[in-house]
């Protein structure tokens, strides 16, 4: 287990926060996850990784948030960020246990927010395709969580850049 607040030559001040990433993010089961260990602390099983970059040091570091919030004597942001992601993660999760209706063509679909949301079969592949509002996707899913999972990542995109 790595623990590089005792080795020399590992900055502790000056980190810039880059990223935060949830390892789960696709929505797989808590069984399944490839979580990740904290290259500070040694730290396992985290979920939410922050990466941290360093002028002194060449390879980004990937943390756990306390040590993030150390390292970049942030203790606003990382956690903001982390809480971001946990509350897209309820989202999603709440997002899946939507009751979608179904036409009589046997697509299913929902209005949201006075967008209409369809997911339907690809004639060709007999896979899933999605559609919000008038756009279709490009992508085609093997199961209908997927599709779902899609939609739902399709309007967090919108919503970001402020489109929904």
């Amino acid at each position: 287990m790595a623990n590089f607040w005792r080795q020399q030559g590992v900055p502790h001040k000056g980190w810039t926060l880059v990223n935060v990433i949830d390892v789960r993010e696709d929505g797989q089961p808590e069984w399944e996850t490839d979580y990740e260990t904290c290259m500070m602390c040694g730290n396992e099983k985290i979920r939410y990784v922050h990466i941290l970059e360093h002028p002194d040091v060449n390879d980004e570091f990937r943390v756990g948030c306390t040590c993030a919030e150390k390292l970049t004597n942030d203790y606003i942001n990382p956690e903001r960020r982390e809480r971001e992601l946990r509350n897209r993660s309820s989202r999603r999760i709440n997002w899946t246990k939507k009751q979608w209706k179904r036409s009589k063509n046997g697509n299913y679909f929902l209005n949201v927010d006075e967008h209409h949301l369809l997911i339907y079969r690809d004639k060709g592949t007999n896979k899933y395709k999605v559609k919000i509002g008038e756009t279709f996707g490009k992508k085609t899913f093997s199961t209908l969580e997927k599709a779902k999972i899609a939609v739902f990542n399709g309007i967090e995109y919108l919503k970001e850049k402020g489109d929904w």
